[in-house]
């Protein structure tokens, strides 16, 4: 299954800016782990959806470290690891928006 989502933060500027398209997917997880350097959708449960890029993922304990590439990103420096099961999907096809 496929998922559309729009950006509207920061987080991963300057590659992802507001207004872009993301499509993403939780089944290239079904067949590889999340690694170093994919960039995810997740829900955190305070915050809300979020972008960021997987820092780490320890197959063990399904924890998964993610950052942003902003210099004020909200991750897991903050809020700690999240969970495999709360990633919405890999980020799969990024659409810029009109600049």
């Amino acid at each position: 299954m496929l998922r559309l989502f729009r950006i509207r933060g920061h987080s991963l500027e300057p590659e992802y800016q507001p207004g872009d398209f993301v499509l993403a997917s939780k089944i290239p997880f079904l067949f590889h782990p999340p690694k170093s350097g994919n960039v995810i959708i997740f829900n955190h449960p305070e915050i809300g959806l979020l972008i960021k890029h997987i820092e780490t993922f320890d197959p063990d304990t399904g924890q998964v470290i993610v950052l942003g590439t902003h210099p004020y990103s909200v991750d897991s420096r903050q809020f700690g690891p999240i969970l495999k099961h709360q990633i919405l999907g890999k980020v799969l096809w990024h659409i810029h928006s009109k600049r």
